[in-house]
């Protein structure tokens, strides 16, 4: 008993021809893709059955009036603008400025209508509180990040901006995917910190390591970081080839002149640099591997808004 083969619905990156009815389907349309033998077909097609023996073709009816061409079978699919990536998809930070601005929006809001005769005023003289300037810090830093990381995109580099989790309002600032697999990249901007592994317990209680910065505990960085590399993971059960790496990039950081980098629960603590050079590091996948898999985690974590 042979396996059925493994066919995913999706949205073609380029046009193909119908395996089953070889109407062609334009990139961007619906359609079922068998992975294992890299076809494509319509929907509306049901899967051809194998016949056990060849079968004669019939004889051509005769025609008693004129010529007439049989209509080309017709299949629910809906045309669409034909969808591609660039080596870049996305926008970084769009999703920490709209916040930003949402909530500085709502504090003049709420200021001017709790202060009708010095809103304006106090509004000029008080800046907005930290809890909301970091959205803006946050944006910032993934914009800077966002065009390093484009001046390296190409076709062995491919990254995608600003995804979207679904059934969430989190999101994933970046995700690279190069030749040495694919990263999962949250961007953090904290100015004149320096980040650092320590280590506590031993013998009389469990040894645990902790990622401090600027000297506060930011150990729940990395658990957060955990929690997007399961997404991912799971998002390319198929793949399971393919490794998955989770990485924090600091900017703006206070990084010591030699060394500086480290792992923490297998998550890479780096800066800007160091992470362009891990992301153009040679690996065993090719230019096509990368755009397929681009491709795969844009449908599981689309763009913000669908910009």
């Amino acid at each position: 008993m042979t396996t059925a083969p493994t066919v995913k619905r999706m949205k073609l990156r380029y046009a193909g021809t119908c395996s089953r009815c070889g109407v062609g389907i334009g990139a961007g349309v619906l359609a079922d893709y068998d992975r294992e033998a890299k076809t494509v077909a319509c929907v509306g097609c049901a899967p051809r059955v194998a016949l056990a023996e060849p079968v004669e073709p019939a004889e051509p009816a005769e025609l008693t009036g004129p010529a007439e061409q049989s209509p080309a079978p017709q299949h629910a699919i809906t045309p669409t603008e034909p969808v591609t990536l660039d080596a870049v998809d996305g926008l970084p930070g769009a999703s920490a400025r709209r916040e930003f601005e949402r909530r500085h929006d709502a504090r003049q809001a709420r200021v001017q209508a709790n202060h009708p005769k010095i809103g304006k005023f106090l509004l000029a003289v008080f800046d907005d509180p930290q809890s909301i300037r970091a959205w803006e810090v946050g944006a910032v830093g993934e914009q800077a990040l966002g065009e390093m990381l484009a001046r390296s995109a190409g076709s062995e580099l491919r990254v995608l901006h600003d995804r979207r989790i679904p059934k969430t309002r989190a999101n994933i600032d970046h995700l690279a995917v190069c030749s040495s697999g694919v990263y999962v990249i949250d961007a953090k901007r904290y100015r004149d910190s320096r980040p650092q592994l320590r280590h506590f317990g031993g013998l009389l209680r469990p040894r645990e390591e902790l990622l401090y910065v600027g000297g506060r505990d930011r150990t729940k960085l990395v658990a957060g970081m955990h929690k997007q590399l399961g997404l991912v993971k799971a998002a390319l059960a198929d793949r399971p080839e393919v490794p998955v790496h989770g990485v924090l990039c600091f900017l703006d950081a206070d990084w010591p002149v030699f060394g500086g980098s480290f792992v923490i629960g297998g998550v890479h603590v780096l800066w800007p640099k160091k992470l362009r050079a891990m992301l153009t590091e040679p690996g065993t996948l090719d230019a096509d591997q990368i755009a397929d898999l681009q491709w795969q985690l844009h449908e599981a974590f689309p763009r913000q808004n669908g910009k």
